[in-house]
């Protein structure tokens, strides 16, 4: 009796991790790929492309769905994080064609889309097409999501006696440079999906600088959907010298990440632009 109740225990644990393991895989959508023929043979073979195909994505199926990590469902509505899509097409005898592409849906990017050729028109090569495929595309799937970071705009300190008045247009003017280039740097380097900060609340909304809140930017980041958040400052030391500044924390603990410090520059405002992608290039992406 007391080895029954252990054997039974043990099943209901392999079953609870099981849905847990299945609960925690990725989810990947797969649409059936089209099939054009351009290759004006005069077979008619319709009937061997639509079993092929067939047989093509059902193999893609399964082998994406045996891997643990991933699992297939029909939709994002059904919980896909991802959504692959393709295409075949055969130009001549020898020679197709296959274009791909992997979807993540969330942050609407592509994060595969390549087009591959394999010869020959039967069982064997549409084989090794699906095999090399699958292996592409699983390849993809395993890349880290891009991090969702809420990129603030760049606050300028300005110690010099000259701070105000005509100049105020042309700083503003620089500043947002310097934040727009910097987002467009970190977006673009596929590590980071850029959040908009445009609906902010809180500190950011009653136009207190960021720098001088003690972290509140985290919690701002966290309401806007963002895994991280990242302040930087412009210091105006005189006419001509200037220092870089930014920080990044963790959005849900506010912990600092990373910090980065260009030290003392020498240049006019219109340099603030590349001087602030090139420290946050190096600090943030480079370095990665």
């Amino acid at each position: 009796m007391h080895r029954s109740r252990l054997i039974l225990v043990f099943v209901l644990c392999v079953l609870s991790g099981s849905r847990a393991d299945a609960a925690d895989a990725i989810g990947v959508a797969m649409d059936d790929f089209s099939y054009t023929d351009t290759s004006a043979e005069p077979a008619d073979q319709t009937a061997a492309h639509e079993r092929r195909l067939a047989a093509f994505m059902a193999a893609l199926r399964r082998d994406i769905g045996a891997d643990p990590r991933y699992r297939l469902v029909p939709s994002a509505q059904n919980g896909a994080a991802f959504k692959v899509i393709g295409g075949i097409q055969k130009t001549s005898t020898l020679v197709q064609w296959a274009k791909v592409a992997v979807i993540e849906i969330g942050a609407k990017k592509l994060v595969m889309d390549k087009l591959y050729s394999f010869r020959g028109d039967n069982d064997e090569s549409w084989e090794r097409a699906e095999i090399f495929v699958s292996r592409e595309i699983m390849a993809a799937l395993a890349t880290p999501a891009p991090v969702a970071l809420a990129v603030f705009d760049f606050e300028l300190e300005d110690t010099t006696a000259a701070s105000a008045g005509a100049s105020a247009a042309s700083d503003a003017a620089y500043m947002a440079e310097v934040t727009g280039g910097v987002r467009e740097a970190l977006g673009r380097s596929g590590r980071y999906r850029i959040v908009d900060v445009g609906g902010a609340r809180g500190e950011a909304e009653r136009g207190r600088a960021l720098r001088d809140c003690g972290g509140c930017e985290a919690a701002i980041a966290k309401e806007l959907g963002a895994d991280q958040s990242l302040i930087g400052v412009v210091r105006r030391v005189s006419r001509t010298e200037y220092t870089f500044g930014f920080q990044v924390r963790d959005a849900r603990t506010g912990t600092v990440l990373t910090r980065g410090d260009s030290g003392l520059r020498m240049g006019a405002d219109y340099s603030w632009k590349r001087g602030a992608v090139r420290l946050v290039s190096d600090r943030l992406i480079e370095s990665q």
